[in-house]
């Protein structure tokens, strides 16, 4: 039964299927189990995270992000494998829904689109609000073209982060490494930041997290590279990712902004203060149009990444046992 449940063509059949349901449905409008999870992992950090000696922090974050995460992904596989002694086709549905509630392809595109449809109205305030809630940048006075970078860039990055990763390791394990996945990826969200809070305690999660992402974000490079002006992504991942900050998201967005032909990066500013970042990319200043291409090229790098997985799938299907 489970040699079924878990052979190459069903798991891309129910990749298909998590996909699609994330495409009709979108994000769970009520009772989001990332939501909640949010929550729990919020009431953890408050009554674990007690400060004292680094060490001490860091050992409380890896025990924290252990019991976060690799919990509830062992829960998804006991859950999934009880399923498969009933019904193979019920373990098959709990694997598409698990990709599912971790995916954001739908959910990326209606909180961006927005943005450049309200820059090409002349609706700076509109788009500056919009903004205002996907990024932590401060975008009060934000120009048009400041918006445009920041929702280009947001784009790119969670392209990777709310698509590819999630679908990258759905295919490599199914429900358990997705879940597992998507949570590590929310716990950096949370508690990856350099606070004097969280600089210790979240040192884990960040790390981790970077690791998890190390495989998928160069595979969403690349694609992007592929499915754009490829020589020219290509030589700005090259020169302009080792510059960023992060190691997975400077590949990614490097190479997007090179594939669309759009000058990204530059001074942002945070909590008030200003940062200079790296260049990225190269070619024309951002704007609604360019918010667009973004959003396109993501969206055929999905299909693409559902296509070659189809081709392998249909491919090793008649392959002679």
């Amino acid at each position: 039964m489970l040699s079924a449940l878990f052979d190459w063509p069903a798991c891309v059949a129910a990749a298909v299927a998590g996909v699609l349901l994330d495409q009709w449905l979108g994000e769970p409008r009520r009772w989001h189990p990332l939501v909640g999870f949010g929550n729990l992992a919020a009431a953890l950090e408050r009554r674990v995270n007690r400060g004292g000696a680094p060490l001490r922090q860091r050992i409380a974050g890896i025990g924290a992000w252990l019991l976060m995460v690799l919990v509830p992904a062992a829960l998804a596989a006991l859950l999934v494998q009880a399923a498969a002694h009933l019904s193979v086709a019920l373990a098959w549905l709990l694997q598409a829904l698990a990709l599912y509630a971790a995916l954001g392809a739908r959910s990326l595109h209606q909180h961006i689109a927005p943005i450049a449809a309200a820059l090409a109205r002349g609706d700076l305030a509109e788009a500056r609000r919009l903004t205002a809630r996907i990024v932590s940048r401060d975008t009060a006075d934000a120009d048009g073209e400041a918006v445009a970078r920041a929702a280009c860039e947001s784009a790119l990055e969670n392209g990777n982060d709310a698509v590819f990763g999630a679908l990258f390791w759905f295919l490599v394990g199914g429900a358990p490494a997705v879940v597992a996945f998507r949570l590590a990826n929310t716990l950096d969200a949370m508690w990856g930041y350099r606070t004097p809070r969280l600089v210790y305690f979240g040192w884990a999660a960040a790390r981790l997290d970077d690791l998890l992402n190390l495989v998928p974000a160069r595979l969403t490079a690349l694609s992007y590279a592929l499915l754009g002006h490829t020589a020219q992504a290509l030589r700005c991942w090259r020169a302009q990712a080792p510059a960023w900050s992060s190691p997975n998201a400077g590949p990614v967005m490097a190479a997007g902004a090179g594939a669309v032909g759009v000058a990204l990066g530059g001074p942002a500013r945070y909590h008030g203060e200003w940062e200079d970042r790296p260049s990225l990319g190269a070619g024309v200043a951002p704007g609604s149009a360019e918010v667009r291409a973004c959003l396109r090229l993501v969206r055929r790098t999905l299909w693409l990444w559902l296509a070659l997985a189809a081709a392998s799938a249909i491919l090793l299907h008649f392959l002679p046992a």
